[in-house]
């Protein structure tokens, strides 16, 4: 490995260099075992530990079939899937490994006992299998995270469809927390030169998710003027959508949970922010039963906010907790458009506000690589910035982990993988100049 960080940093290596590098047998990954998938049984999900579950280990370094490579990885994020694995809810991700593994003899791979997780990287490509040739040794790549096999029509119109798409180092193995990845050929992206490793690791599954769910016509289409009610505006994946709103002429309303996380938009650019905690909203009376009199309150504080205008879109993803406010508050004829389910998959909404007032709800996940590729290009035009704000060791995963699924974040979560230290991996530093404060807006200290 250290032939590799050499050559990474040596910043004048050659195509040939890294092609000639010797790779090593074995590398180091935050790994899941397929032994430990019951050591939480009985637990709520609030107390299962990602620290217990998550190992770094020494694992073989796979070989990149047919339209793969491998990639060297300097640093990767943390994101909800990573929490979802380490806590083997909702299910263990070992059923997706052995349904992926009989596939073909390429995808038997991944069924292994050990399942090294991570859906995101920055890093180098080291080796290219048979029939790439859009990318060889040396290349400095992103990575998003969709994995697909479009072998049937259903995913030539949007990839997304493709029926055996799958999101990479969740459903697959060989992840990106990891000193090496596996990819396909066709999930990698130039990386952004204005930015370091750990940063331009961060945006990758967040920002296209936030892309396609909010810009791309198969999510809500969001145009100049919609107001735009943004669930967890600060979070990894609320602060991207922030940002595309802002950047496309929308108004997005932030809801927060602290003065800390309202201050972070509004260095953003947004100005209607609602602080949920302070304002106190309840929309559950109790574990069963909805209060559409807190509805109607927040609707009331958003039109307050819009100069009397109901929100056009609601970008949801915590789910149960708010998923009935969110249909509630919705114009007439608006969209909700949800990509997960943080606060719980079951989701309840009256339906007369729905169908008396022609609302469309919109499932939206991931992105296809067109989206992902839109969403990274204007990453590296400097139009949108990562959102990290804590960076940790490899070794440390594990507490990544931990500090979101217990929501002690800000944005996005790194971690160093092969990169020695923060900062490497620059090159346009006048780039990186102009956008120097929205780049550190998140940060909240030095790596652990």
């Amino acid at each position: 490995m250290h032939e590799i960080v050499s050559a990474v940093l040596s910043e004048d290596a050659s195509p040939q260099d890294f092609a000639g590098l010797r790779l090593p047998e074995s590398y180091l990954g935050a790994v899941l075992r397929e032994e430990d998938v019951s050591m939480f049984e009985g637990m709520a999900s609030a107390d299962k530990d990602p620290r217990k579950s998550l190992q770094v280990r020494d694992v073989p370094v796979p070989q990149p079939a047919a339209g793969e490579a491998l990639v060297a990885v300097m640093a990767s994020s943390v994101n909800y899937n990573t929490v979802w694995s380490a806590i083997f809810e909702p299910l263990p991700t070992f059923s997706f490994l052995k349904r992926y593994g009989r596939l073909s003899p390429a995808s038997a791979r991944h069924d292994l006992p050990y399942h090294v997780i991570g859906s995101d990287l920055a890093g180098v490509v080291l080796r290219t299998g048979p029939g790439v040739s859009r990318w060889q040794p040396g290349d400095r790549v992103v990575a998003h995270c969709l994995s697909v096999e479009l072998e049937s029509a259903d995913g030539h119109g949007d990839t997304m469809l493709d029926p055996e798409q799958r999101i990479w180092g969740f459903e697959t193995n060989f992840g990106g927390l990891a000193q090496v990845a596996l990819v396909k050929s066709n999930q990698l992206m130039p990386k952004a030169e204005h930015l370091s490793w750990e940063e331009a690791a961060a945006p990758g599954l967040v920002n296209s998710t936030a892309y396609r769910q909010l810009v791309s016509r198969n999510g809500a289409g969001m145009k100049q003027g919609d107001n735009v009610l943004i669930w967890g505006a600060s979070g990894g994946l609320g602060s991207y959508a922030t940002q595309l709103a802002l950047a496309g002429g929308a108004n997005p309303v932030c809801v927060v949970s602290s003065d800390r996380k309202a201050e972070i938009c509004r260095t953003m650019g947004a100005e209607a922010i609602i602080d949920r905690s302070a304002e106190d909203y309840r929309f559950w009376k109790d574990g069963h039963t909805q209060d559409p009199k807190e509805w109607k309150r927040f609707g009331k504080r958003i039109r307050e906010l819009t100069g009397g205008e109901d929100v056009d879109i609601v970008f949801e993803h915590p789910g149960r907790e708010t998923f009935g406010a969110s249909v509630y508050v919705t114009r007439k004829g608006g969209t909700i458009v949800t990509c997960a389910s943080t606060s719980g998959h079951h989701h309840e909404y009256d339906n007369r506000y729905l169908w008396m007032s022609l609302k469309r709800i919109v499932g939206s996940h991931f992105a296809n690589y067109r989206e992902a590729w839109e969403a990274n290009r204007l990453v590296a035009k400097g139009r949108i910035h990562p959102t990290l704000s804590k960076v940790y060791s490899l070794q440390d995963t594990g507490q990544a982990a931990y500090d979101v699924h217990r929501n002690l974040h800000q944005g996005k979560v790194g971690v160093l993988c092969l990169a020695p230290e923060e900062g490497l991996g620059v090159r346009d530093q006048e780039l990186r100049a102009r956008h120097a404060d929205a780049i550190n807006r998140f940060r909240e200290g030095q790596a652990h």
